[in-house]
């Protein structure tokens, strides 16, 4: 379903975003106050606007309360960032998300009503710390404060082991979602698939559980 975003700042955050959006088949609106950004992003947003969003009549000469999504990417200027988000708020616009620079700023915004706050820098972070961290985690995406999903290799401990042989679940906590081969993604797995040394398993659990997992294979190389 195609949808219509309002993206408010262009730096790396806003015009990747912008990009992907419209890749994606969805209408970006694409605003910065900074022309150069809006010259840079205008090949790739459906449009692209000089604007200071921090002016609530210049956001209704906009259109904004028309949006259903608005993201509101703007890092450095705290003040910016915070009045976009409360005026858009106001607008009665369903979703508005926004970036945090840190724990302070984000905990402003979610006060003033932003409907989800991200922290870019510092989840790529957590994640490559967490991939460096391992010798078999491929990738690593942080659900909440308790869950997580990691890909990671099948140690050779697994091997010719089915699930029910294993008995993740019962030993750590944590689930196996998907087994990954060169061929194929099985998804939801049964208790009497198998697992090779080498397939790649998305598994959800705590951090702990997970780590609790992998250190046990570890030990068993």
């Amino acid at each position: 379903m195609k949808k219509q975003f309002l993206v408010v700042g262009l730096g790396r955050f806003g015009s990747s975003l912008t990009r992907t959006l419209v890749q994606n088949g969805h209408e970006v609106l694409a605003v910065d106050k900074d022309a150069e950004l809006v010259q840079d992003i205008t090949p790739y947003a459906t449009h692209a606007l000089q604007a200071d969003c921090t002016d609530e009549v210049v956001l209704q000469q906009l259109g904004a309360s028309n949006f259903t999504h608005a993201v509101v990417a703007i890092g450095d200027d705290l003040q910016a960032s915070i009045l976009t988000t409360l005026l858009l708020k106001e607008m009665n616009i369903p979703t508005v998300i926004a970036k945090a620079r840190d724990e302070m700023h984000g905990n402003v915004l979610r006060k003033i009503g932003a409907d989800n706050v991200i922290y870019p820098e510092r989840d790529m972070a957590v994640r490559l710390a967490n991939q460096l961290s391992s010798n078999s985690i491929i990738d690593y995406i942080e659900l909440s404060e308790e869950y997580n999903i990691v890909e990671m290799l099948a140690p050779p401990a697994m091997n010719g082991l089915s699930l029910q042989k294993l008995n993740i679940r019962a030993r750590f906590g944590c689930t196996i979602l998907a087994i990954k081969t060169d061929q194929r993604m099985n998804v939801a797995p049964s208790a009497d698939d198998m697992i090779e040394a080498g397939n790649k398993l998305l598994i959800i659990g705590s951090q702990e559980q997970i780590m609790q997992l992998e250190n046990y294979y570890d030990r068993k190389k």
